[in-house]
């Protein structure tokens, strides 16, 4: 998989899948993006059709009802989504790296025979319960708690921000909580919550700035009863597993950020050749052609570095440096570009029914979503001895 690093050239079927998601995005994403933005409505019709397509099972193997593929296909997906619309994007990388992956890199055998096969077909989704009201960055200062009660779990308190929480295909949340105390520490653990759980609920949805197509809710824990066998992985490994998933879902925030980055730059360069002011096409002004450049060059350099820790991933090696250098760099090509793209179309990009005035919005959380800027140049720092 690496040897494209080095050739530029995609092997042939991840090309054929970056081509069959990209005419996808096309054909079936973009006419209904500006509506479900406008409306605040989940895109069940385009979900069922990324679920048809087998998105959601990419990276899993086939016995557990996958594709066989891998992380680095799933991100190559996010990048041709990203392009068009970064909700059904977020939507579909929560769904596998934030909800299935758990399942996938954690759970026991009956754990992942269960949830596995329903998560990959797309016809179910899981969420992934970490950030609470005093715990986003630190998300060791979890509160929620969960004690053994016989043979069962109760859990209480509550989550912030959790995607797929409250869609009607959602089935499964993921819920880290406060176990006991090893040595002072809190002792974190994960336990698998089924949807609908009495004491659960997904509390009404978010008025966000962006991302209005994807589905946000804060949660809240009212002695949630769950059998002892939904313990996920090892009894205080729950935060430690965790980061884990995130090291991972950084690379696919990465090419996420990086769709969009690249959907400027495409909006951006068939507006420049059409649009004419002064008796000429805009585009052949320096001035738009170099922030065009610009733009372009931030696309790829953040296209390198997430393709570079997808490869370091999938051979094995230590790549959480590469994965929040790729995460940076790419959410910050991303929110460059909106903001240049914005201004290349002037006051048609004030419009929300322009997709750069939508990526304008969506993009800013790229910078602060499953690790803010300052925590990836943290993890840098840490990572070069400092």
């Amino acid at each position: 998989m690496t040897d494209f690093l080095a050739t530029g050239t995609l092997p042939d079927h991840y090309e054929q899948l970056a081509k069959t998601v990209r005419d996808f995005a096309q054909s079936v994403v973009a006419p209904v993006a500006a509506k479900h933005d406008e409306e605040h409505s989940f895109p069940y019709e385009v979900v069922a059709g990324m679920a048809d397509m087998g998105l959601f099972g990419l990276p899993f193997p086939e016995e557990y009802g996958g594709m066989g593929g891998d992380y680095f296909a799933l991100c190559l997906a996010l990048e041709e989504l990203g392009k068009v619309d970064q909700s059904v994007a977020i939507t579909l990388e929560a769904g596998v790296s934030l909800g299935a992956m758990p399942v996938y890199r954690f759970g026991n055998d009956e754990q992942k025979q269960e949830w596995l096969p329903l998560l990959a077909s797309g016809r179910a989704l899981g969420a992934f319960g970490l950030t609470e009201a005093g715990g986003g960055s630190d998300a060791g200062a979890t509160k929620t708690t969960a004690r053994m009660d016989g043979s069962s779990w109760i859990i209480n308190g509550s989550k912030q921000f959790i995607t797929n929480s409250g869609t009607d295909i959602t089935k499964l949340v993921t819920v880290t909580a406060v176990t006991g105390e090893i040595d002072g520490r809190k002792e974190i653990s994960s336990i698998l919550v089924p949807v609908p759980t009495a004491g659960f609920t997904a509390e009404p949805a978010y008025n966000k700035v962006g991302w209005n197509a994807s589905d946000t809710h804060p949660l809240s824990f009212d002695d949630v009863r769950v059998p002892q066998e939904n313990l996920l992985g090892e009894r205080g490994r729950g935060y430690a597993n965790f980061l884990r998933i995130l090291d991972e879902g950084r690379i696919a925030i990465a090419a996420l950020s990086v769709g969009a980055a690249q959907g400027c730059v495409d909006e951006s360069v068939k507006y420049a050749k059409e649009r004419e002011a002064f008796g000429r096409k805009i585009g052949t002004n320096q001035a738009i052609a170099f922030k065009i450049a610009r733009m372009e060059t931030r696309a790829h350099v953040a296209r390198a570095a997430y393709y570079d820790a997808a490869a370091l991933m999938l051979s094995g090696k230590p790549f959480k440096k590469q994965a929040a250098i790729a995460k940076l760099v790419a959410s910050e090509a991303a929110m460059d570009n909106a903001r240049d793209a914005t201004q290349i179309f002037g006051g048609y990009g004030f419009m929300n029914e322009y997709p750069v005035a939508r990526h304008y919005r969506d993009s800013k959380i790229l910078e602060i979503g499953e690790g803010t800027t300052e925590v990836q140049l943290m993890l840098i720092g840490r990572e070069l001895g400092l």
